[in-house]
């Protein structure tokens, strides 16, 4: 038994993948001057946690929900306090709140990999150039919900949906009709990217959650590229859907 993103790597999927990337329409959102990955000093996979719960935080203004995987992980590390705080000062994009966010993002792992805590968290220290990006990133994210929003739920599992094959795996984020996932990448999505989104939409249909039932789009959005990614599940071929329900997420 695995987590989406797991399962994915031990699928080999057709030429092009189950669903071609190409398929989906692009949208330049604008303001989308380059914020290189080179010019930051900490993990990528810090970065787009951060920007992921900065924004949730800020848009629902609960620091404690959106940072909710972290505190588990805070928690199985004994750090359940120290993080609490942290997160509670999380309130707005100042410099000491985007600190705070990285930080307790690197509680994430202890959770959802079942690893001890690696390193202190406090050794997480973006530079000026990290917290200038997640500052830009995360007010772009903002300006795109102003536009596709508004979110209906966030950080949601699949509860009814997971499979001896697959029984882990969140969602980012849902709107009224699109089933959304945040990608923090210097590239446009790979067919990994359209794989992970096309099993939360089936695994949402099989689950017990009734916003996952109304999904009629698929979409990525890339803070970093400023650039929204759009398909109309109604052009996925049935045997497509059949071949990842069976032979992926392992439904009968």
């Amino acid at each position: 038994m695995v987590s989406v993103t797991t399962r994915i790597n031990e699928v080999k999927q057709p030429r092009g993948g189950y669903i071609n990337p190409k398929a989906f329409i692009e949208v330049d959102m604008g303001d989308n001057d380059p914020l290189p990955l080179h010019d930051e000093n900490i993990h990528a996979s810090l970065v787009g946690l951060a920007v992921d719960y900065l924004t949730r935080s800020i848009l629902t203004h609960s620091p404690v929900k959106a940072f909710k995987i972290s505190l588990l992980g805070a928690s199985l590390a004994r750090e359940s306090n120290r993080a609490l705080k942290k997160a509670e000062s999380v309130v707005d994009l100042s410099a000491k709140s985007i600190v705070n966010a990285c930080q307790l993002a690197g509680y994430d792992v202890v959770f959802r990999q079942a690893v001890p805590l690696p390193y202190p968290v406090e050794e997480i220290r973006p530079d000026t150039a990290t917290i200038a990006h997640i500052k830009t990133m995360t007010e772009r994210s903002l300006v795109f919900f102003g536009k596709y929003g508004p979110v209906v739920e966030d950080g949601f599992t699949f509860d009814g949906g997971y499979t001896s094959t697959v029984d882990a795996g969140d969602g980012d984020f849902i709107t009224a009709d699109t089933l959304w996932d945040f990608k923090v990448s210097v590239k446009p999505p790979t067919n990994k990217h359209t794989l992970q989104l096309l099993m939360y939409y089936l695994m949402g249909l099989h689950s017990s959650h009734e916003n996952l039932h109304a999904i009629k789009r698929l979409g990525v959005f890339n803070p970093r590229l400023n650039k929204v990614y759009l398909l109309d599940v109604s052009t996925i071929s049935l045997e497509i859907l059949r071949t990842v329900e069976t032979d992926v997420i392992g439904y009968r």
